[in-house]
């Protein structure tokens, strides 16, 4: 997985399109819609948000997005291909977006997950992030799990 590259990129390429309606696909079979909180692809294409593709050979094989808030950044569909996974693509993805997000000031990384997320959960945990309360416009709901991490500088 070497020849991965992480780049911003517009989420309404055919190819981000495609892996992001996977996203939806297994976020509906593991939730009801009330407890998605996932952007469209025009709410990705919005002011305020970075919106990264990982890509191998020119093929897009993960993404993921943050989006600035008032005092802290978002995490937001980050997905993998399944059959790119298990080679810390998603790790790189993570690190990617904290990486664009300390560089425009950014101090608090938050994001929202299912319980159902295993691999999410993990990959989070992992990655720093700790359980929090609801956030934002979240409300508590007993299918998401709530997270974040402080960015150094």
């Amino acid at each position: 997985m070497d020849d991965i590259r992480i780049a911003p990129t517009d989420p309404a390429l055919p190819d981000i399109v495609r892996l992001l309606e996977a996203g939806d696909a297994a976020m509906a079979a593991l939730y009801p819609a009330e407890s998605n909180h996932m952007l469209d692809v025009d709410a990705l294409r919005r002011p305020g948000v970075t919106f990264l593709a990982a890509r191998r050979g020119g093929r897009a094989v993960g993404c993921g997005a943050w989006v600035r808030r008032d005092s802290y950044g978002e995490l937001k569909r980050l997905f993998v291909d399944p059959e790119a996974r298990g080679h810390g693509l998603g790790r790189r993805l993570v690190a990617a977006l904290e990486q664009a997000a300390r560089a425009e000031g950014i101090r608090l990384l938050r994001l929202e997950t299912g319980i159902h997320s295993h691999e999410a959960l993990a990959l989070y945990r992992a990655a720093g992030y700790g359980e929090t309360g609801p956030f934002g416009d979240y409300r508590p709901d007993p299918l998401s799990v709530f997270m974040e991490k402080r960015l150094g500088a």
